[in-house]
């Protein structure tokens, strides 16, 4: 099943039979709104705080994707999920209303694929029939833990992106119909040096090309094999950079094949600086988005590589620079699915 250095293939087909995407009002406003389970025109979502709202979003999100996969909640046999939070508490407290046995995960921005991966790992090797596989994010949420309090009103850089209000959950399974998970490329952790948190799409650049070049070398295969390549939320400013060491390792990436989430869930009139960024990005777009496009045969094979940067507060606060990673999950159409 492994193949090369970093990669896997299911051979059993682990199939994506349902998932569920949940938005906010932003994104309500966005390119994509169709693509939506459930759109929300208050960022608070009944709650008192931001955090108890992404909870919400990411409840909302699984069980979507259980309904409609036609299951019940004890029917889930492994929970993978995490998200931007102290301690991803918003997973960890979701997942005590899911009733499944939890995995919690962090991989930043990385952890829609990271989650994935390892969804179809378990299905592929028997060890589970149905597992789901998901994330959220929350731009106050987030903007409040690794920039300023929303209140201060800081200015931010043309570099900066704008941290998506989502969730998406995805369930893999070893029956059923459904897009096809056909292997994986797991990230290693990759430090250029950078240390501004306000360009995230230049720091996590190199670690997109990186595993996008692994996966490539472990399958033997060229770029064209998939229809479209799409990175998790590289922005303006990474997509252009991922683009320019692509041509500096020669490997021939057909440009309009090769996107990007955070340039996808938007319109380009929205303020949203050099694209959007943020856990629920990735997944929003992949399993609304992407996969409807699937399911409509506007798209046969794709592989996404979801990316995060691994900083925090506190190591943005001593200093530190930021490592990055980014993980891929190719996925083929396969029978109908929901």
């Amino acid at each position: 099943m492994r193949i090369g250095h970093r990669s896997w293939m299911f051979n059993n087909k682990p199939k994506i039979i349902s998932t569920g995407t949940i938005g906010g009002p932003y994104e309500a406003k966005g390119a994509i709104p169709n693509d939506f389970d459930t759109l929300h025109g208050d960022l608070w979502l009944g709650q008192d705080s931001y955090e108890k709202a992404q909870k919400v979003m990411f409840e909302e999100a699984c069980m979507k994707a259980i309904e409609k996969a036609g299951l019940k909640k004890e029917d889930i046999e492994f929970i993978l999920a995490g998200d931007l939070i102290n301690q991803v508490t918003p997973s960890s407290f979701a997942c005590r209303t899911l009733s499944a046995p939890y995995i919690g995960l962090f991989g930043a921005c990385s952890t829609s694929m990271e989650g994935l991966a390892l969804a179809a790992l378990i299905v592929n090797s028997g060890f589970g029939n149905n597992v789901l596989a998901g994330t959220a994010s929350h731009n106050t949420a987030t903007e409040k833990q690794f920039r300023y309090p929303t209140e201060y009103g800081g200015q931010k850089p043309p570099t900066a992106q704008w941290t998506v209000t989502a969730a998406g959950a995805a369930i893999v399974s070893k029956d059923g119909n459904g897009p096809v998970i056909t292997a994986a490329t797991l990230g290693k952790v990759i430090d250029m040096g950078l240390s501004d948190p306000f360009n995230m799409g230049g720091a996590m650049a190199p670690a997109a090309v990186d595993t996008i070049c692994a996966h490539l070398k472990d399958l033997n295969i060229d770029p064209s094999y998939y229809d479209y390549i799409y990175t998790g939320d590289l922005g303006m400013i990474g997509h252009d950079i991922a683009l320019d060491l692509f041509e500096k390792h020669n490997i021939p990436i057909n440009k309009e094949k090769f996107q990007d989430c955070g340039l996808i869930i938007y319109k380009e009139d929205q303020p949203i600086f050099a694209g959007a960024s943020g856990c629920g990005c990735s997944a929003a777009v992949t399993y609304g988005h992407l996969l409807n496009k699937m399911r409509k045969g506007e798209i046969n094979r794709m592989l996404v590589v979801a990316t995060g940067a691994l900083l925090s507060p506190l190591s943005f606060q001593q200093k530190e620079t930021i490592p990055c990673i980014a993980h891929a999950v190719a996925i083929e159409a396969g029978g109908g699915s929901q």
